[in-house]
């Protein structure tokens, strides 16, 4: 059993099955932003915002300056996002900016315009708990969704995502979490009572426990077993992409009789779906087998105790 280093990644010629699927691909990730970003919309437009609560991030401070100076939530999102968008350019790259760029037009578009010409119903003035456990789980699945294709929402969101680049041991809901606690505070204090700031925090919650839900399935690492004749520039782009160690396992097949370079590797729940998305990229025959880690030790991860 032997480990590499990193090395630098070879991108070979895609043939034009791959050239489709690739397209095929972006397509689905920008349906799946705009139903993520509708979910949000749906969620701000119809149950916090008319219910006074201010559900943390830029959504949360564009219903906060509503209330104070009665813009437009979708106008205010839009400006917020200007700045940050630059920042994510800088940052994140022009693929997940492009993205960001899509779920931000919905999300402005869809809640000062598209959900009143379609009269979506509101929840207003109704049970505000219930207000903020919906609004959280429309939330949850739209920002899930949004993350799931490499994408944003904009915002905070950005932050949230080099946060998580930097600490990749702390999921994306528990980083939103954190980032919201200074909007809360501010929706009280413009509302003028506590329980706008305690209804938020119920919808921020269940938002951080659908979306990590829906982008990870479980709380474990996983362990992946990947079975390739181009093991070489999976291993590569591994190790570039994701800063992640991997051992080459020799095998044999029991058929073939031939020798195989099998990789294993260990990655943090985050970075396991885009892993498997690069690697049927690189091999669309790749066999990989996944399995749950209930704890991963070492460097990297968390270190041991």
């Amino acid at each position: 059993m032997k480990s590499k280093g990193r090395t630098h990644r070879v991108k070979s010629p895609k043939s034009p099955k791959q050239k489709r699927k690739a397209i095929l691909r972006w397509v689905v990730d920008i349906l799946l932003i705009i139903a993520g970003s509708l979910s949000y919309s749906i969620g701000l437009h119809c149950f916090t915002a008319p219910n006074d609560i201010a559900p943390g991030g830029v959504g949360g401070i564009s219903t906060i300056i509503n209330e104070a100076t009665e813009l437009s939530i979708g106008l205010m999102y839009a400006l917020i996002n200007v700045p940050l968008i630059i920042v994510g350019l800088i940052f994140l790259g022009k693929k997940t900016m492009i993205k960001t760029v899509i779920a931000v037009a919905t999300i402005s578009f869809a809640t000062d315009f598209a959900l009143n010409y379609v009269k979506m119903p509101v929840y207003e003035n109704g049970d505000r708990l219930l207000a903020s456990i919906f609004g959280g789980i429309l939330f949850g699945v739209g920002l899930g969704l949004i993350y799931l294709r490499e994408g944003t929402s904009g915002g905070t969101d950005v932050i949230n995502k080099l946060i998580n680049r930097k600490l990749p041991h702390f999921s994306l809901g528990a980083i939103t979490l954190a980032t919201d606690a200074i909007v809360v505070g501010a929706s009280a204090f413009v509302y003028g009572n506590i329980e706008s700031a305690l209804y938020a925090v119920v919808a921020i919650f269940i938002c951080g426990k659908v979306m990590d839900m829906i982008l990870y399935g479980s709380f474990e690492g996983k362990m992946l077993l990947i079975f390739s004749d181009k093991y070489e520039e999976i291993a590569k782009y591994i190790m570039e992409t994701l800063d992640r160690g991997v051992t080459y396992l020799n095998g044999e097949g029991a058929y073939s009789g031939k020798q195989k370079n099998v990789i294993c590797c260990a990655v943090h729940k985050n970075e396991y779906s885009k892993l498997k998305r690069a690697v049927k990229e690189v091999d669309p025959n790749a066999f990989i087998i996944i399995t749950n880690a209930g704890e991963v030790l070492g460097d990297g991860f968390h270190e041991n105790s």
